[in-house]
């Protein structure tokens, strides 16, 4: 969990790590390090992703959500487990809950543009006909979220002290997911389950997870003392967190801090908020192991073996998204 210290993320310059300036780049490395170690949240600027194709895409995005229900449901299909194309409202939970979270979302994978055999392994992206502009507006945005992320991946494996390039065969192509989500209207707050939420709280499976700018205000993290506080970032900003693959490898060295999405006050909840994260996943046959470097007396091994494809079938099994 995050630093009892902290109650608000801190904010880096992507541009000081791609600069090829020395000091600069060691300076990114280690408050990198140090951010994902204690806070394991970070906002950052110079990712790349402009404005105006972030107002397209959150534009596409809502177009289709407001679609009538049984178009939406025609890109529903449910032996993607949620990993591709619709999911419908309240199908998602977090892992160990069984009141399903509310919101619908929309997932695309990785676009894999070369002969590399992994394309046969992934399922095919599901586009919506009614808006063509929508596979244009999503597959730029993935490839600039996922470029920004090989950067800080290589900045993690530099304050690691592992070779810069560590993850860059383990992710290119990897099994990454663009996930927009609709956090829908609630006409009668009074009727639903005492304990939903937008999101419950939860961690994220993969590697990283870098969030272009939420419509509306509600994502928290937790703090070791317990207590939650609103993360904040500027117009310019993404937010970046470890996922629990991250935290898996480093034998929890880089912290996969809890984090959820409250439902805003009642007089709100008649109000739509959209989210746009990318879940940068490694290659199914990524290694998980915990890194001999990250374990000690003082922190031993918490985790078994197993492969990054494995964790993803487990987890996705847990949040009711894979029978």
């Amino acid at each position: 969990m995050a630093d009892a210290s902290f109650d608000n993320i801190p904010s880096l310059d992507l541009e000081d790590f791609r600069s090829g300036n020395n000091e600069k780049r060691t300076k990114f490395v280690a408050a990198l390090g140090n951010t994902f170690n204690h806070v394991g949240f970070v906002a950052i600027k110079n990712h790349g992703l402009s404005d105006e194709l972030r107002h397209k895409l959150y534009q596409a995005i809502q177009d289709f959500f407001t679609l009538p229900e049984a178009v939406k449901k025609q890109y529903d299909s449910a032996e993607f487990h949620g990993q591709r194309g619709y999911t419908s409202k309240g199908k998602e939970h977090a892992k160990g809950r069984s009141t399903g979270d509310l919101k619908e979302f929309y997932q695309i994978g990785q676009i894999v543009e070369n002969d590399d055999p992994v394309k046969e392994v992934y399922p095919d992206n599901i586009w919506p006909s009614e808006l063509p502009e929508m596979q244009q507006y999503a597959s730029r945005a993935f490839k600039t979220l996922e470029s920004a992320g090989q950067q800080i991946l290589k900045a993690v494996a530099l304050y690691l002290k592992l070779p810069e390039d560590y993850f860059d065969a383990k992710v290119h192509n990897g099994n990454s997911i663009l996930r927009a989500i609709h956090y829908f209207p609630i006409e009668d707050p009074d009727s639903i389950p005492a304990d939903a939420v937008r999101a419950a709280e939860h961690g994220d499976i993969n590697l990283i997870t870098l969030l272009m700018g939420a419509s509306a205000e509600g994502l928290e993290i937790q703090r070791r003392d317990g207590k939650w506080f609103p993360v904040t970032a500027l117009p310019e900003q993404i937010v970046v967190n470890v996922g629990d693959m991250l935290a898996r490898l480093t034998n929890d060295k880089l912290k996969s801090t809890i984090h959820r999405v409250v439902n805003p006050p009642k007089e709100k909840m008649k109000t739509s908020r959209y989210s746009i994260p990318f879940f940068l996943h490694p290659r199914s046959d990524m290694d998980l192991t915990c890194l001999d470097s990250c374990i000690s007396a003082e922190q031993p091994k918490q985790y078994t073996n197993m492969t990054a494809g494995e964790f993803l079938d487990e987890r996705l099994a847990e949040i009711g998204l894979k029978k």
